[in-house]
């Protein structure tokens, strides 16, 4: 009874109980309504039940639940819907016995859908049809499928979608290539995998590949600069096989979507979801495509089992997206992510407190939104422990595990506490030497960043604090050595900038750099920050454009936090705030949302 009972609460964020009946196949028949902003149609669960099981224990929020059926009867079956929860929903129980193989349940969305972003044509590139993207991660697939939303719970899926005849539906399955006259379309993803992969994108887009295995869909508008700016994804694919092993998902394709899309990128299988702010013409940005592409491994092939062991996905992922960057551009290149992340870190922990229990890796979120441990602790502190024991034991050493890791655990997942197991069986194996010198029990259970935190050296970036200093000493951006900069030299070049800067020196640095008028959104997001704490007012309405443009989280939250810390800053805030918030996904509208609540 007690091993039952640890399984039942082992994820904390689901209602399921997967020890006494779980899904193993998904098939959706559903109808997409741009007009009531709605999906209807039925969800299919197969399932697999213990002996003596009587219920189901499923996921849901704010959906509604019109009839349930078992197997091939047409008789309603029993069900129940709790409470409602803030984060988790209502849990839905439904009656079964010894002969139940499926349940079919018919049902539609709510218009408020947390998953679900209903653009307006005028939100997209192409301005003249509407667009629908999902977001499932952490737990919000919930909201657009009745399903057991774990990470813990892998199942392998099945859909048709019927669309507006003009649009085209993609999902993290087996791809159309074309749009076709009916409006239907079909997919299957054969292999299992955990609800918040669930994804689906429907819109004016089309295909075009990269290579036999690789393409990118897009707005017609968008399309071209997509392909030049993926032009090394094949490249990456090669690369990130020769390191961990065979990509396993068939095909790799991404999808570039509106601007509103909260996040960078999102690694749904067989179709990455990607931010517009990556195209910055020069294919400078693409790091976050290695980052998700690595997720292939780490994350959709070896999965963590609850949200609290989330820094097993993230942690991972840092770490294999560097090694491609490494084999791809050089360690120079490497070295500078690398270092921009350290300091990430850092001031991630300096805003958490750093004895914060939120600064462990592994996390207590129970009773949370499970987004509250979506933040560099789970990617950068990971990845710096990951960095620690390769320095350790060796980087050969520590391949030939991971090869070995993402191999014996493909297509399941794993807890923190698993993982300490193998660590110390098959890296450690009894040496105390070992032990001591990575102290993996401070990383995982410990606040703040352990002083045995690798150290970062950039031979670039020394370079680039020299010029700083040069700038510092006679005020004149014209003189500087800037020529060849990177992305992430001139990201490090705004760093190192005092936080206020005069009027005149935020004018003399513009006019040099062309800052405001620039293409590439990390470096204009970097810049705009050092305008809002400089009041620099000339880029106040590219600030504006930006903020209404695009509803990246990373960065609206920073920018509007900047704003709020004075009274003038609030009221623009509040101001842009008032016309943007439409354009901005749930995730995103919650986090500003509570910003700017007094």
């Amino acid at each position: 009874m007690e091993t039952q009972e640890l399984i039942v609460k082992q994820d904390p964020h689901s209602y399921a109980r997967s020890n006494e009946s779980k899904v193993t196949h998904l098939s959706m028949n559903l109808a997409v309504d741009f007009e009531k902003k709605i999906l209807k149609g039925k969800a299919t669960l197969t399932i697999q039940s213990e002996a003596g099981a009587n219920k189901i224990h499923l996921d849901t929020k704010d959906l509604n639940i019109e009839k349930i059926t078992l197997n091939d009867s047409d008789t309603p079956a029993k069900f129940t819907l709790g409470n409602q929860d803030r984060f988790l929903g209502k849990e839905l129980i439904i009656e079964i016995d010894s002969t139940t193989q499926f349940i079919t349940i018919n049902y539609s969305t709510s218009p408020e859908a947390a998953a679900l972003q209903w653009l307006s044509p005028q939100q997209t590139a192409g301005k003249k049809q509407p667009f629908l993207f999902t977001q499932s991660q952490a737990i919000l697939a919930r909201t657009w499928v009745p399903i057991q939303d774990s990470p813990g719970i892998r199942f392998t899926y099945e859909a048709v979608i019927q669309v507006p005849k003009q649009l085209m539906a993609a999902m993290s399955a087996e791809n159309p290539q074309q749009k076709n006259d009916s409006g239907i379309y079909h997919f299957t993803m054969p292999k299992p995998i955990p609800a918040y992969l669930l994804a689906l994108a429907v819109g004016d887009f089309l295909f075009k590949p990269l290579d036999a295995r690789t393409g990118v869909y897009a707005e017609q508008v968008t399309i071209d600069k997509a392909i030049h700016e993926f032009a090394d994804l094949p490249q990456m694919v090669n690369v990130a096989e020769k390191l961990y092993g065979d990509y396993a998902w068939g095909r790799y394709d991404l999808i570039v979507l509106p601007p509103s899309f909260p996040f960078g990128g999102m690694e749904n299988p067989m179709l990455t979801f990607a931010t517009p702010t990556i195209l910055a013409g020069d294919r400078s940005l693409t790091t976050l495509v290695a980052h998700e592409l690595a997720h292939s491994w780490s994350g959709n092939l070896v999965t963590n089992a609850t949200w609290d062991d989330f820094w097993m996905n993230e942690g991972f992922t840092v770490y294999f997206e560097l090694r491609i960057m490494e084999e791809l551009y050089g360690k120079d290149f490497s070295d500078m992510q690398c270092l921009l992340g350290l300091e990430d870190l850092k001031a991630t922990i300096a805003e958490l407190g750093d004895t914060s229990a939120d600064t462990h890796l592994k996390l207590n979120l129970a009773g949370r939104d499970p987004d509250d441990g979506m933040n560099d602790i789970a990617y950068e502190k990971g990845h710096f422990l990951l960095l620690l024991i390769e320095k350790t034991i060796g980087r050969d050493r520590f391949d030939v595990f991971l090869k070995n890791y993402f191999h014996s655990h493909a297509f399941g997942t794993i807890t923190t506490e698993q993982f300490l197991k193998e660590y110390n069986s098959e890296l450690i194996k009894g040496n105390s030497e070992l032990e001591q010198k990575i102290n993996i029990n401070e990383w995982v259970y410990k606040p703040g960043l352990p002083k045995n935190c690798p150290i970062v050296h950039s031979a670039k970036f020394e370079a680039v604090a020299k010029e700083v200093e040069v700038w510092k000493n006679n005020g004149k951006a014209k003189e500087l050595n800037t020529n060849g900069y990177s992305t992430y030299e001139w990201l490090r070049f705004l760093a190192l900038l005092p936080e206020k800067l005069s009027s005149a020196q935020m004018k003399d640095l513009d006019e040099t750099f062309h800052f405001t008028k620039t293409g590439n959104s990390e470096i204009l997001f970097a810049w705009l920050e050092k305008c809002i704490y400089s009041n620099y007012e000339p880029a106040f309405p590219t600030l504006k454009v930006f903020l209404t443009d695009v509803g990246r989280r990373k960065f609206v939250k920073p920018l509007f936090s900047a704003m709020i810390k004075t009274e003038s800053g609030r009221k623009m805030a509040e101001n842009i705030y008032s016309s943007s918030r439409e354009n901005y996904h749930t995730i995103t509208q919650m986090t500003i949302d509570s910003l700017l609540v007094k």
